[in-house]
């Protein structure tokens, strides 16, 4: 995974790429996050953009996500990927799928299977700041310190507003900023 060229080249490229669909409330809640001004609102737009990434025009495929993303949360993961697998054979384009699907995978140590559903959450949705954040997460965990703060910087581009990202992107206790 350490030389995961591609999803990091999909992350560089984030900024430029478009979206495989084409959802104007999210491109303006984007430009919302850059204008927050508290806490709360960005939270707020935050949240919002996690329900347009849950909304899907199939009121099933919809359904479908949100049971796995239940399943998910009570560690039901079989069921959940169950789930999640007959969803993406019938609904390929559903970039929040693909996300849910490697989170699950995250959470059962399945690397190189939630890699490659992150590369193909960004290849649908190159905004996907949560995806990109896990994505860091996995370049920490194996000592690939650089890229994850490349990845951080990136999903910091995208929503200003991720604590996470913040914190891994601080100097270490003792160490001036100005030193790090």
């Amino acid at each position: 995974m350490v030389g995961d060229f591609e999803t990091l080249g999909l992350i560089a490229r984030s900024l430029r790429r478009r979206p495989a669909r084409s959802v104007p409330a999210l491109d303006e809640l984007f430009r919302r996050l850059w204008v927050c001004t508290d806490a709360a609102q960005a939270t707020q737009t935050e949240d919002r953009i996690w329900e347009l990434w849950m909304y899907h025009p199939n009121e099933d495929a919809a359904r479908v996500l949100d049971l796995a993303t239940r399943d998910i949360a009570a560690k039901r993961y079989d069921i959940a990927e169950t789930r999640l697998a007959t969803l993406l054979r019938h609904v390929p384009d559903f970039a929040e799928a693909w996300h849910k699907r490697a989170t699950l995978y995250y959470l059962v140590a399945r690397d190189d299977e939630c890699i490659g559903d992150i590369r193909r959450t960004l290849e649908l949705e190159p905004r996907h700041f949560g995806a990109i954040l896990h994505f860091a997460e996995l370049l920490l965990a194996e000592g690939n310190a650089d890229a994850a703060r490349f990845a951080f910087l990136k999903a910091l581009c995208l929503n200003p507003h991720l604590v996470r990202a913040k914190d891994a992107l601080a100097p270490p206790d003792g160490i001036p900023p100005d030193k790090f």
